[in-house]
């Protein structure tokens, strides 16, 4: 005798024409003499409309234990669930969220509407180039297939490559207005520390052998209708190379970040464009920003007399990293200098020194006295003495036994350490050509450990103000990293210059957003991709028709959401029921 248990919905009509239904678990049994089957009620639930929904789902839930997985959701489903679809969505979402908080996406589509596009259309594609610098960096075409196969964007299934390059085209002509309204309210949202804001540059090369004049006449046929904007054309130029590739054609970006290292601005230049112009841009750019001050957070290579005298012109002021090695002589004078150091925060240490001109006296802390400050960090001091000793032993191995080489053997592996100025700079030759460590210039190494010399025109910045700038440029230098490296901001081969400058402001955008998420949670961004990227949206059909549901929300997860502000995402995001056509 078969035996099914089931629930049914029975329905009894009153006199006065209603129906009332009630749930009941029931089993088919056969009559012992007639055999016809007849239902027998085990348990009533009482009436439809007032049933314990959530004790249904319990005893649901407790019966499922004793099935196996496939089981279990075939049986919640009726029938068979197939997973058609998966998808990243907790650092897509995430950066979503941030986006908007700050205020981008409604700059974005604002700026839009005077221009009469789509301003929803633009403002997703700019998000979807925007968040896949930050989650997976790759090209224009690399990021249409990103969002159609392997990303959850909100509102942008899909986008072509085309529409892709007009975001981009739209967002560097549109720059002006869009990052003073990013500007306006993401100080005033975070609430930032506008006192001083710093501006750093850095250069970078293209994957091309020839400047843009050579460039436009390789473009192919299919590129004869494209047009470049003349307000900074030809920006591909060859120059000075901050990384070291002086035979690709360069860029120079110039950034400005808060003392937070929250970056408000980018801009490029062609990579033969003086120092002075370049001051003079970003100076007028940020003249109506309202900021209290602006110190201009030069390194080395930017740090010569005629751009200091630049800066202080109209009240300016600047914050100069000078070299520590092959020096001026005031730098030197001041790194020779006795005197005490004192203990700021982080660990760090710093000591005020007044050099005159020309590295002579002290200069009586007079007008014309030039004010150094060195810093040092005893954890890089640390740090700088082990990875000495690393080089100088690697050294030691290199010329091991080359007292039996020839002469033109010794000089061949000279010739290939002129590349690497680590190991040169600790590589001795003897009068007779012999290879030796040169311990001397280890132990005159040990004296710079841990330090940073700063030089500086504003005299109200006290040592501890100087320090905070220490930090910021290492944070500077660490955001010229992650646009290079983990946004992707190299290679790149788009050979018309606007592109190159669209694509360098979706780094800047997507370095904005990172910093934001780093600075709240405490945490590194890999450390809070890799933890998001965790979470997916996963896409079920059955036989009654499609949903999309999130995973479950992770414990780190959580703790990310939490530092943010943020709730955590829906947990369904679409229910597409089958239709009697499907």
């Amino acid at each position: 005798m078969g035996v099914g248990v089931y629930l049914r919905e029975a329905r009894r009509r009153n006199r006065d024409g209603t129906t009332v239904s009630y749930l009941q678990l029931a089993h088919n049994q056969r009559h012992p003499v007639t055999g016809a089957s007849t239902a027998k009620v085990i348990h009533s639930f009482g009436r439809a409309e007032t049933v314990d929904r959530a004790g249904l789902a319990r005893l649901v839930a407790s019966i499922s234990r004793f099935l196996d997985p496939q089981q279990a959701v075939a049986a919640a489903a009726g029938a068979e669930v197939e997973v058609v679809d998966s998808r990243r969505l907790g650092g897509a979402w995430v950066l979503d969220r941030l986006w908007e908080r700050l205020g981008i996406g409604a700059a974005v589509r604002r700026v839009a509407e005077h221009r009469k596009i789509d301003g929803e259309l633009a403002e997703r594609v700019v998000f979807a180039l925007v968040a896949q610098r930050a989650l997976e960096p790759g090209s224009k075409l690399a990021g249409t297939r990103w969002v159609a196969q392997r990303v959850f964007i909100e509102g942008l299934p899909a986008f072509s490559d085309d529409q892709a390059y007009r975001a981009m085209d739209f967002l560097l002509d549109a720059l002006g207005e869009i990052a003073g309204e990013v500007f306006a309210s993401v100080a005033h949202l975070l609430n930032l520390d506008c006192d001083i804001v710093f501006v750093d540059t850095t250069s970078t090369y293209w994957e091309l052998d020839v400047a843009d004049e050579l460039a436009d006449a390789l473009r192919t046929e299919a590129d004869d209708d494209e047009f470049s904007s003349p307000t900074e054309s030809a920006s591909r130029r060859f120059g000075h190379s901050k990384d070291h590739r002086g035979d690709l054609p360069q860029v120079v970006i110039a950034m400005a970040v808060t003392r937070d290292g929250v970056p408000i601005r980018c801009w490029t230049f062609p990579g033969n464009t003086a120092d002075t112009a370049i001051i003079r841009r970003v100076k007028d750019d940020l003249a109506g920003w309202n900021l209290h001050r602006m110190v201009w957070v030069a390194d080395r290579g930017f740090a010569s007399a005629a751009n200091r005298a630049y800066l202080t012109r109209g009240g300016g002021h600047y914050i100069h990293a000078e070299k520590l090695r092959a020096t001026n002589t005031e730098a030197a004078a001041a790194l020779a200098r006795p005197g005490r150091y004192h203990s700021v925060a982080d660990n760090l240490r710093v000591k005020e020194v007044h050099v005159a001109p020309g590295g002579h006296g002290d200069g009586d802390h007079g007008a014309r006295a030039v004010r150094f400050v060195i810093c040092h960090n005893p954890e890089q001091a640390e740090r700088d003495q082990q990875v000495r000793a690393n080089l100088t032993a690697h050294l030691a191995e290199l010329i091991a036994g080359s007292d039996a080489w020839s002469a033109r053997k010794r000089d061949e592996l000279v010739g290939t350490l002129k590349t690497k100025p680590g190991l040169r700079r600790y590589l001795r030759r003897t009068p007779s050509g012999l290879l030796r460590v040169d311990a001397a210039a280890a132990k005159r190494e040990a004296h710079l450990d841990g330090k940073w010399l700063l030089r500086t025109s504003d005299v109200t910045l006290t040592p501890e103000d100087l320090a905070a700038a220490y930090k910021q440029l290492l944070a500077v230098e660490r955001g010229w990293r992650d646009m290079k490296s983990s946004l992707g901001l190299r290679p790149v081969h788009h050979r018309r210059e606007d592109r190159v400058r669209g694509h360098i402001q979706l780094c800047w955008l997507a370095l904005l957003l990172i910093r934001v998420a780093e600075n709240t949670t405490d945490q590194t961004w890999r450390n809070l991709r890799h933890e998001l990227d965790r979470m997916h949206l996963v896409t079920l059909a059955t036989p009654s028709g499609r949903v999309a549901q999130r995973s479950q929300t992770t414990p780190g997860q959580r703790t990310i959401l939490t530092a943010l502000d943020l709730p955590e995402p829906p947990r369904f995001y679409d229910f597409t029921p089958t239709t009697d056509q499907d």
